[in-house]
């Protein structure tokens, strides 16, 4: 028996028996009944942008019927749109599961064109007034500010409508075209046709040659759909860039920032820390290369396992590490745990035409289901510490309605790497020699992609979107783009001629016209976290007592605010560094031992 078939698959039919199943089928109507039934509410009370303010009196129950309305139907969206995705996420090839998709996103037009409609009515209306007629609207206050925002961002109704319409032949399309063909490319790596996914999954592969091999072919790979996916970029950047000019925003970035529920200065400071860090992460980099006995590190070595795992980290005993460290934190999060092993939310088994990499979401209430792609292999572990850390999340938000639970990226990555953070210094805190040099690497590699790659990632996203102002680029010119990137983040540290020039095409978040600028939150989610975690490890009953109720609130307030209730002032560098320097005295230990 091979080692995947003893991974689990998700159970779907807790939701509902099947995709062609009358339960199923039964809901998905309704949910289209119900948007009707909603867009007559808009009508009703004429919810849309107006010429003349009422009066908050006037307009407390209106806001009250559409914040009811829409948090009814998210929910129900949440549902049918993640038993969909635990079919297409896991086959590519499910032509049901597709065609499902596709309907609803008819459903998220339509639901697209009321919050644009709602959006408008805000920020046309007497907000504060409204609020002292309705406690029921009061819990909603920042989502509304944020509305407000927003709505001095609008275009035309007409325009914002025709926008919305045409999403789904443009953006989303072009988005779909990506994944489409991404997950479905195969490569040959030493005479075998193995998935893309494979072949990027054996960067990690102990022996070094199988590494050139995959790293070679998965560029070979690339090359073969380099012309569609560089039209698809271009046009979803050049579909963003006009939006965001007919919108009024300064850049493509201010949008990003607003969804991220921080400001360009607490961006800037994180970032200048970032910057003062590389040198020490090409420290580790010339250190991981002594170790393999290179001169340079290579692009295909960066992953390479150092050391000695010191134990085989299989799912069985894997997942049982993760219950049982989690359990030091607390009762409830090892519970937590514990509950989607036995509830199976975990589809671990890597198979063809499933997605690459793993994804966490939130299907019904404190329900989740995770993706991943498990090998034995600590660094396997932490993804799945990563992504139960997002389901716990989920959990802490259960209480709290649709609108309030939407999270910025920025703050969706706290409980993900804390958890992540639990299980490493767990793992490490009885190695010694071969096997500690391993958990540090293994956790460093993470770190590296976070802070210095993607930080490559950003600077290519920006001049990407300035670029595009003026015209279309050429493949050759995305590639040189990303390679000047990855020159200016890692420098000394890599073997510049091993650079990665497709990683544009890699990374499905660049082709996502709502998700602009993905990369940064990734960084801050990080660095908050481990800035959390040294105040848990200097008072962990106080900070206990505050952590889940920071979890539960991060729809309720901006990023900044919600960190000074733990005294964390996140718009100087001076947090962003001491969070780094946690990063240093790892590279130092791995440098000694190495040494």
């Amino acid at each position: 028996m091979s080692q995947n078939s003893l991974l689990p698959q998700w159970n779907t039919t807790a939701f509902y028996p099947a995709l062609d199943s009358a339960e199923f089928n039964a809901d998905f109507q309704a949910l289209f009944t119900e948007i009707t039934a909603l867009e007559a509410v808009f009508e009703q009370h004429k919810i849309q942008k107006l010429e003349v303010s009422p009066s908050g009196a006037d307009t407390a129950q209106p806001l009250e019927a559409v914040l009811s309305g829409m948090n009814v139907i998210q929910e129900k969206v949440r549902l049918v749109q993640g038993f969909i995705s635990c079919f297409t996420s896991t086959d590519s090839r499910n032509d049901l599961a597709q065609a499902k998709a596709s309907e609803l996103q008819l459903a998220h037009v339509r639901l697209g064109k009321l919050a644009t409609r709602f959006t408008a009515w805000i920020g046309s209306i007497d907000v504060s007034g409204s609020l002292q007629f309705s406690e029921m609207a009061r819990g909603y206050t920042y989502a509304l500010e944020k509305m407000q925002f927003s709505a001095r961002h609008q275009m035309d109704p007409a325009e914002e409508d025709l926008r919305s319409s045409l999403s789904p032949s443009a953006s989303s399309a072009w988005s779909k075209l990506h994944g489409n063909v991404t997950s479905r490319l195969e490569v040959v790596v030493q005479g075998e046709r193995i998935p893309m996914s494979a072949a990027r999954a054996a960067a990690r592969h102990t022996d070094a040659s199988k590494r050139k091999a995959a790293y070679d072919a998965e560029l070979a790979g690339w090359q073969t759909v380099e012309v569609p996916l560089a039209a698809a970029l271009n046009s979803i950047k050049g579909e963003v860039n006009v939006v965001n000019q007919r919108r009024g925003f300064a850049d493509a970035l201010e949008p990003s920032l607003h969804g991220a529920n921080i400001d360009r200065v607490t961006l800037n400071a994180m970032q200048q820390a970032c910057v003062e860090s590389f040198p020490d992460f090409r420290r580790y980099l010339k250190a991981k290369a002594k170790f393999l006995g290179t001169s340079s590190l290579t692009w295909w070595d960066m992953l390479a396992p150092v050391g000695q795992a010191g134990r085989a980290w299989d799912w069985a005993s894997g997942t049982e590490f993760i219950a049982e460290q989690f359990g030091t934190y607390s009762p409830k999060l090892e519970a937590f745990a514990r509950r989607s092993y036995t509830e199976q939310w975990i589809d671990a088994e890597p198979r063809a035409g499933k997605r690459d990499g793993a994804f966490c979401m939130g299907v019904r209430r404190d329900e989740s289901r995770i993706m991943m792609n498990f090998e034995p292999s600590l660094d396997s572990l932490s993804t799945l510490a990563h992504e139960l850390g997002h389901g716990y999340h989920n959990l802490c938000l259960k209480d709290r309605t649709a609108i309030q639970r939407q999270t910025p990226m920025t703050l969706a990555e706290t409980a993900s790497i804390f958890c992540e953070t639990i299980v490493t210094n767990a793992a490490l805190k009885t190695a010694t020699g071969l096997e500690k040099l391993y958990i540090l690497d293994t956790e460093l590699q993470g770190q590296n992609q976070v802070v210095v790659d993607i930080h490559s990632r950003f600077l290519f996203e920006s001049r990407l979107f300035q670029k595009r102002e003026a015209r279309e680029l050429s493949v050759q010119e995305l590639k040189n783009l990303m390679l000047e990137a990855q020159d200016e983040t890692y420098g000394d540290g890599l073997d510049a001629s091993t650079y990665h020039p497709y990683m544009w095409a890699v990374k499905g978040h660049y082709y996502s016209a709502g998700l602009s600028f993905y990369n940064y939150p990734y960084t801050f989610g990080l660095l908050f976290s481990l800035g959390l975690y040294a105040q848990y490890e200097q008072n962990p009953e106080d900070f206990k007592s505050k952590y889940d109720t920071l979890l539960s609130s991060t729809g309720l307030a901006d990023a900044a605010s919600l960190a000074s209730g733990f005294g964390i002032n996140i718009q100087t560098p001076d947090f962003w560094r001491s969070s780094l320097d946690q990063i240093r005295q790892r590279i130092n230990e791995f440098c000694a031992l190495v040494g």
